[in-house]
């Protein structure tokens, strides 16, 4: 690596640092590279904007410093006795959410329903592929985060689950 993309890594994990975002992935030409911190829960992604990371890359691409992203609003720091001890399901992949299978018909799963390992959440649709994502835990659907018919990113938290 040149010191130009040696200095945009850096920029990079400073931002995901900076957002509490616990893994990332990034693929441009021939350069792979995966990020993992194990002192960063997953369930943080959801605490920043994604278009402030698009506006990141998009800047790398062409050499030039990512805008600072002073005008972002700060996410509500979570409820520590509410969310204690809840297993957050998030998005294997980037496309966007439904919670039914098509309109009209019944959400495959709703707050206060108890499921079980495998038990299918609700589709995630990427390239006309419609991807049944499924629960990975037992237990109580406690709160669902995602918008049926909106855009998910690659780990974005859609339900929370208090495990049995």
């Amino acid at each position: 690596m040149n010191p130009n993309e040696l200095k945009e890594l850096r920029e990079l994990v400073d931002f995901l640092k900076a957002n509490k975002i616990g893994e990332f992935d990034l693929e441009r030409g021939d350069l792979k590279v995966r990020l993992k911190f194990e002192s960063m829960a997953p369930a943080a992604a959801a605490a920043f904007d994604p278009s402030q990371l698009a506006r990141l890359l998009s800047a790398q691409g062409t050499g030039h410093a990512a805008p600072a992203a002073s005008s972002a609003p700060a996410a509500a720091a979570p409820a520590d006795d509410e969310e204690a001890g809840l297993k957050t399901v998030t998005s294997p992949i980037v496309g966007t959410f439904y919670e039914a299978a098509s309109p009209g018909t019944p959400a495959f799963a709703k707050v206060g329903d108890q499921i079980d390992a495998g038990t299918v959440l609700c589709i995630v649709e990427a390239m006309k592929l419609m991807n049944e994502i499924e629960s990975d835990v037992a237990g109580e659907i406690v709160k669902q985060l995602a918008v049926n018919g909106q855009p998910v990113e690659f780990g974005q938290p859609l339900y929370l689950v208090r495990p049995r």
